[in-house]
């Protein structure tokens, strides 16, 4: 008992209590604040951690020292008759009551208050990832077939009202995984994975399809179809519906069209010549590419009203026109691309594949960014939760000066497709132009994770670390690169600050032998870098006369973004159609 009447007497009780109300307050504030500062999921635990370990130290400083009117004092110094700790004992109490006081409104706040919806699995926000259907075949040129039933039943899926429905990038990076469901949906960020096999057998067709609960692995309705090829269509229906029906979902509002893949005459053999120009399409490079072409011409040959077909068949001529050509024979390209727009169009005015195709053409080929933003806006409209619409709209307002608005509608595509590449570099690309590296970084790294040979992703990270100005770390960005046009561009920019003014004139020297043609406007960056303002409005003109597509970054672009001031650059937005003002930041 003596002992409890000291601790009371030196008032280690209360702040001992005062101690744990503060941790418990404190803890509440970072669990809730904690998303939104961007924090990581483990500072609430380790803080806690910390806090345990403190205890017995706050609790030895209470007993040896009080805070006295005339500051901190050894408790050994204090008078036996001085009334200071009963004053103390009473501002103590005081204290806890205002702590317990905030920790309970944290509390109630956690349980009670509305949060905003955060795109992640519930209940009352019903989500699926489609898992690539496994190819049983036996023969592995089927493997488009079974990609493309799996690409059908996302698009399928994604026309109910309410279901997030994650996009093909991501869920097909689970292809032949080991994790199991949970660690699958918790990547996703979905409650339920459809998954199956198909096998192929000449007329015949299988397909075995899985609901599974994504959080204890259980399967929830499962079912296996054998059924004439012939029959195809109306089978994907069933599997379809069987699932939706599980998920008590209901159909889009009549104001939204569908967007289904299947061409609208049910052409069996046309739409398997559409799966196979997407298999190839996906794959991005140039030779994969014209055997896209190639495909999709074939298919609209089968079916001369295939609007979906004529579509994509538009987007592969672009982009190989703004990605691998230059002259005559791009020009030639986007005629191509705009002929196959046109029909779509005409074909099906409602269709989202088409205005994105035609708004990606209005950039590459015309610059004409009002259209593409009437184009992107109408894509949007028509599938308002697809990622890929979200990405272009974002992309297009990172072209007119609005990375803020870019980096929002690039993470909101990111939650229906958590796993492209392409929306986490372009979004630290986005975070980049605003002068915020240490955001863009992980988003950039994380691209790299998930497509190490991509090309690009290295430039940006090689602008990250200039930026910066860790001119070593540039350099070893720049070396990462894949060989090729990109490491070039890479290693002219690093070499500019690296202090070696001889390696930097030989990777200028060796950036305009190689690639004059083909980069002009990344040839502008170099001589930006180098603060050569003549030869960057030199070649901005000649990236301009060639319709370069790398013009449309010139509003996020560091490097450029020094001559905001110089009258030339006024006078070349208003050439190319941009404005003058943007949110982004430029290099210092």
């Amino acid at each position: 008992m003596k002992i409890f009447a000291e601790l009371k007497r030196r008032n280690v009780l209360r702040a001992g209590v005062l101690y744990a109300g503060a941790v418990w307050a404190l803890a509440q504030g970072i669990a809730q604040l904690g998303p939104s500062l961007g924090l990581p999921d483990w500072t609430t635990r380790w803080f806690l951690v910390a806090a345990v370990i403190g205890f017995p130290l706050w609790l030895t400083f209470a007993w040896f020292y009080e805070f006295t009117p005339s500051g901190l004092k050894r408790e050994s110094d204090i008078a036996s008759d001085d009334s200071t700790a009963h004053s103390n004992g009473r501002k103590l109490d005081f204290w806890i009551i205002g702590v317990l006081a905030a920790a309970v409104v944290l509390l109630l706040t956690d349980r009670f208050v509305v949060r905003p919806n955060t795109g992640v699995a519930s209940p009352s926000n019903p989500s699926i990832a489609v898992l690539p259907l496994s190819n049983e075949s036996g023969d592995p040129a089927q493997q488009y077939f079974s990609d493309g039933l799996s690409e059908d039943l996302i698009n399928a899926l994604s026309q109910f009202n309410g279901l997030k429905v994650i996009s093909r990038n991501s869920s097909f990076q689970f292809r032949d995984s080991k994790d199991d469901a949970k660690a699958i949906g918790a990547k996703l960020g979905v409650a339920h994975l459809l998954e199956g096999s198909v096998r192929r057998a000449g007329d015949e067709v299988r397909i075995s399809a899985e609901l599974v609960n994504a959080d204890d692995g259980s399967t929830l309705w499962s079912q296996q179809y054998d059924r004439p090829y012939a029959d195809l269509f109306k089978l994907q229906d069933e599997i379809t519906q069987a699932v939706a029906d599980e998920l008590k979902t209901r159909l889009l509002a009549d104001d939204h069209a569908a967007q289904a893949d299947r061409p609208r005459s049910g052409n069996l053999a046309a739409y398997n010549a559409y799966l196979q120009g997407k298999f190839y399409f996906a794959r991005g490079t140039e030779v994969d590419w014209r055997k896209a072409i190639d495909s999709y011409t074939t298919a609209t040959r089968l079916d001369p009203d295939y609007a979906l077909a004529w579509s994509e068949l538009s987007a592969a001529w672009a982009g190989v026109a703004g990605g691998y050509l230059g002259g005559t024979q791009a020009q030639q390209a986007y005629a191509q691309s705009r002929a196959a727009v046109t029909t779509a169009l005409a074909l099906q005015p409602n269709l989202a594949a088409a205005h994105a195709a035609h708004g990606h053409l209005l950039i590459w080929a015309d610059f004409d960014l009002a259209g593409a933003q009437i184009e992107y806006r109408r894509a949007l409209q028509l599938t308002p939760t697809d990622g890929v619409a979200l990405f272009n709209l974002g992309f297009l307002q990172a072209t007119l000066g609005q990375p803020e608005q870019a980096v929002a509608l690039t993470r909101r595509a990111l939650v229906t497709n958590p796993l492209n590449a392409d929306f986490h570099v372009s979004l630290g690309g986005y975070l980049s132009g605003l002068g915020r590296p240490d955001e863009a970084e992980p988003a950039v790294r994380k691209a790299i994770e998930l497509q190490p040979a991509a090309v690009t992703f290295h430039v940006t990270l090689t602008t990250i670390e200039i930026q910066r100005g860790d001119a070593k770390a540039a350099l070893t960005a720049a070396r990462q690169e894949p060989p090729g046009d990109w490491q070039d561009v890479a290693l002219a920019l690093a070499q500019q600050v690296g202090g070696d003014h001889t390696a930097a004139d030989a990777a200028l020297k060796n950036l305009i032998d190689k690639d004059a043609t083909q980069a002009p406007y990344q040839i502008a960056d170099v001589y930006a870098l180098r603060r050569d303002a003549d030869h960057t409005f030199a070649w901005l003109d000649r990236a301009w006369a060639v319709r370069d597509p790398g013009v449309a970054g010139l509003l996020v672009d560091p490097y450029i973004l020094r001559y905001r001031d110089d009258p030339r650059f006024a006078a070349f937005c208003k050439k190319v159609g941009l404005p003058i003002t943007t949110e982004a930041k430029a290099l210092p």
